[in-house]
């Protein structure tokens, strides 16, 4: 039986999210087949909203696993022109991940992953700057066991913190907003953390559903070299394939000059030594979304979690650019509740994870 939640999610994504209209060309992209069932429900609704043209795709991730270990030199550096093409007539793109194996790139060449970011990345610039775009998640199996839930329990927290009323969360976004965009310094202090660094002249950007689902942060960037401490993230997080966890940077001048993940020292020091901006940051954000509160091992839920920030290496988004440049871009998380503190100039904003100043108390769970 179809859980009709499905309508209500396609819905979101397609009707608030991209803004499908007439005469649109829409890519929905879908890496693994599982999301099969979504996918029918985002063509259909595309097609009933005017849509002149739909195309839909299924990547295998065991496949790409292939090409990763197996392509040569010269393969890797076959730039697929026709995708480019494809995507310069495209205005809407909707992506969606349903993998059935979370796991599966981590014994792919890593090398060969890097080098392979570097020539698709003119492919993904095109679609983040030129297109109306979402990214989300099908429920399945894998995922659940990797959040620790069973595939109930995950569904119902999927569709809880996607399935929301986007334009209300939007407007309680707009305080914090306005305080990012009034500050300049940012402190977070925690266990093992302490992290100062401006953010002076650089806006505040919400993230209210348009371009993630789920969504609910509100982010800026550090200004490139003022970065100064260190941070230890107490989230998992899953990179080209392979889980990192307790992962300490420390800074000088904005640069990472140490980097350490238990077990995990070698893999994660290359990834940062990917290009010279991978070493700099090129984001910080706060989340916001009250109906994620646990990690789950996916990025795209694990950056929402309310009560934590993002303090990401690499590449910095034309929203808000601090001039980092970067191949990468690794959203790692820092969850302040029970053991925080976030400071923007002399005002400390929030605590243990909730906030406490007046005017962000309206964005606390059941404020």
């Amino acid at each position: 039986m179809k859980d009709p939640r499905l309508k209500q999610f396609a819905e979101v994504l397609v009707d608030y999210s991209a803004r499908v209209q007439k005469d649109d060309v829409v890519l929905i992209s879908c890496a693994g087949t599982e999301g099969a069932p979504l996918v029918k429900e985002l063509y259909a609704l595309c097609l009933e909203r005017g849509a002149k043209y739909v195309e839909y795709e299924f990547t295998i991730p065991d496949i790409n696993r292939y090409f990763y270990n197996l392509a040569s030199a010269e393969q890797l550096s076959y730039f697929p022109q026709h995708k480019l093409d494809f995507m310069k007539q495209a205005n809407v793109y909707i992506g969606l991940t349903a993998s059935d194996n979370s796991m599966v790139m981590a014994k792919a060449k890593q090398v060969s992953m890097i080098a392979w970011s570097k020539v698709v990345r003119p492919i993904i610039d095109q679609r983040v700057k030129h297109t109306r775009w979402v990214i989300t998640r099908y429920p399945t199996q894998s995922a659940a066991q990797e959040a620790r839930m069973s595939l109930d329990e995950y569904e119902d927290y999927l569709f809880a913190a996607c399935c929301m009323d986007w334009e209300e969360e939007s407007r309680k976004q707009d305080a914090l907003k306005a305080c990012v965009d009034a500050a300049d310094r940012v402190r977070i202090k925690a266990s093992d953390t302490d992290l100062s660094f401006s953010i002076k002249g650089l806006p505040g950007i919400k993230c209210d559903g348009r371009l993630n689902i789920p969504d609910g942060e509100v982010f800026t960037a550090p200004v490139r070299d003022s970065v100064q401490g260190y941070i230890t993230y107490n989230c998992p997080t899953v990179y080209q394939g392979k889980e990192f966890n307790n992962i300490r940077l420390e800074f000088e001048n904005g640069r990472i000059v140490r980097a350490n993940s238990p077990g995990m020292d070698e893999e994660l020091n290359r990834i940062l030594d990917t290009d010279e901006g991978a070493r700099y940051v090129g984001e910080f954000a706060i989340g916001v979304n009250p109906k994620i509160t646990v990690p789950m091992r996916n990025i795209l839920f694990d950056e929402k979690i309310f009560g934590s920030i993002h303090f990401t290496p690499g590449q910095a988004y034309d929203e808000c650019d601090n001039g980092n440049r970067s191949a990468v871009h690794w959203d790692m998380v820092k969850i302040l509740a029970g053991d925080g503190e976030l400071w923007f100039d002399d005002i400390l904003i929030q605590k243990d994870g909730l906030f406490v100043h007046e005017p962000l108390l309206g964005l606390n769970p059941g404020a």
